[in-house]
C-alpha cells in the first residue's frame, strides 16, 4: 500500500504540471477482498468504483479467449462508457460504512450456525439409520444415556467405534447449539431498547406486524432497511424479484425472478410472502392476491412446467409485484399489529399460533 501511494503521488503531481485540477479515478471488480480497498483509495483523495463483475457484457462465443489483458480493457471499457452517463453498460455496487456491514455479522452467522446444526442432527440420525434405529432425537437431554441402551434392527449392541463417533458428533452439535443460543439472546438484548431512529428500531417496529416475527425483522433490516431507495424497481433489484421476460419474435413467456439480487433479503422476502397470506388474511394486499388467483391470472400456461411455488408467476412473490393500486377506503381492513410486544422468540412462537 505505501508503494502504491508513491505510485499515486506521482501520478498526481505529474498530471498537476499543466496547472488544470486533477482527480483520479479507479475501479474494480467486487469480490472475496470485501470493500477494504475502496475504503483506503476514497481515504486518499480517489473516487473510486466497484463494479458488479456479473453485469459486464462478455462474448457469447463457445470458446471465448479470457486473459488477464483482455479483462482489464473490457472493464475499462465499461467504466468508461459508465462515465460518460451510459448507466446500464454495467452495475455499481452501493459500498455499506463499516459500521452497516459489520451490523450484518449477526444474522448471517446465525444463518451458518443453523445450517452446521442441521448438518450434524442429520448426520447423527444418519448413522443410526444405517443400524435400523428410527426416530433419534440428538438434542434430548438424555440422549447420550439413551445411546447406551440402543440396539441395532437385527437386536445387536450399537458398534462401539460408531458409538465413539456419535458422541463426538453429539459433542459439536452441543457446542453449535450454545452458540446458537448465546447469539440469539445477544440479539434480543440489542433489540430490547434501541435508539431512536437506528437499525434496532426499525427491525422493532417491523416487527410489531402479525405474521413479522423478530428474525424476518432482523434480517430485512440489516440486509435491506439501511439503505435508502428512489424507486420500487430499485428495491426489486436489490433482493432478485423483479421479472425476467423472454419476448423475441413470437415467442413471449417469462422467466420467473431474475435472482441477481441479495439473496438473504429474496428468500426471506418470499416466506414473509406466504406468512402474510397466513397470518393477515383480511388485509387489502391478500384480498388482492386472492382475488387475482380467482380471475385466473395465475401462472401462464407456458410457465406451469415451473410449478406453482413462490417464484412462479402468480405464486407468493406476486404479492410485491406491479399490481394495480386498490383505491383506498375508510372501511378497509387494516394490517393486524403487537404494538409492545417484546422481541422475543417465545413471543413470536405463542403470537403465530393465537394470531387468528
Amino acid at each position: 500500500m505505501a508503494e502504491l501511494s508513491s505510485v499515486l503521488a506521482r501520478a498526481r503531481a505529474k498530471a498537476e504540471q499543466l496547472g488544470k485540477p486533477v482527480r483520479i479515478l479507479s475501479c474494480y471488480e467486487a469480490g472475496l477482498d470485501g470493500h477494504w480497498l475502496h475504503r483506503w483509495l476514497s481515504n486518499n483523495g480517489i473516487v473510486n468504483y466497484e463494479i458488479d463483475a456479473s453485469s459486464i457484457e462478455v462474448n457469447r462465443r463457445a470458446r471465448r479467449a479470457k486473459t488477464d489483458r483482455i479483462d482489464l480493457a473490457q472493464l475499462m471499457r465499461a467504466f468508461l462508457a459508465y462515465l460518460r452517463g451510459e448507466v446500464g453498460v454495467c452495475s455499481m455496487v452501493r459500498v455499506p460504512t463499516p459500521e452497516e456491514e459489520d451490523r450484518k455479522r449477526r444474522t448471517r452467522e446465525r444463518e451458518r450456525l443453523l445450517k452446521e446444526r442441521i448438518a450434524h442432527i442429520n448426520r447423527i440420525k444418519g448413522l443410526l439409520h444405517g443400524q435400523g434405529i428410527r426416530d433419534a432425537m440428538p438434542l434430548k437431554p438424555n440422549f447420550l444415556s439413551d445411546l447406551e441402551r440402543l440396539h441395532t434392527g437385527d437386536g445387536r449392541a450399537l458398534p462401539p467405534r460408531l458409538r465413539e463417533e456419535i458422541c463426538r458428533e453429539h459433542e459439536r452439535l452441543l457446542l453449535v447449539h450454545k452458540q446458537i443460543k448465546a447469539l440469539e439472546a445477544e440479539n434480543t438484548a440489542a433489540h430490547r431498547a434501541p435508539a431512536k431512529g437506528s437499525v434496532e428500531a426499525k427491525a422493532v417496529q417491523l416487527a410489531q406486524l402479525k405474521a413479522v416475527g423478530p428474525q424476518i425483522a432482523q434480517v430485512l433490516a440489516n440486509e435491506v432497511f439501511y439503505r435508502d431507495f428512489k424507486n420500487r424497481r430499485q428495491v426489486g433489484s436489490c433482493v432478485g424479484l423483479t421479472d425476467t421476460p423472454y419476448d423475441s419474435g413470437a415467442s413471449r413467456r417469462q422467466q420467473g425472478i431474475s435472482k441477481a439480487g441479495n439473496h438473504r433479503a429474496r428468500t426471506t422476502a418470499i416466506e414473509l410472502g406466504w406468512l402474510w397470506l397466513r397470518h393477515q388474511p383480511e388485509s387489502e394486499l391478500s384480498r388482492w392476491f386472492h382475488e387475482r388467483g380467482r380471475q385466473g391470472q395465475g401462472p401462464h400456461p407456458q410457465d406451469r412446467h415451473r410449478g406453482a411455488g413462490a417464484q412462479a408467476d402468480g405464486g407468493a412473490v406476486a404479492l410485491s409485484g406491479n399490481r394495480p393500486r386498490a383505491n383506498r377506503r375508510c372501511d378497509a381492513p387494516k394490517p393486524l399489529t403487537n404494538a409492545g410486544a417484546p422481541m422475543t422468540a417465545d413471543v413470536v412462537e405463542s403470537r403465530c399460533g393465537a394470531v387468528l
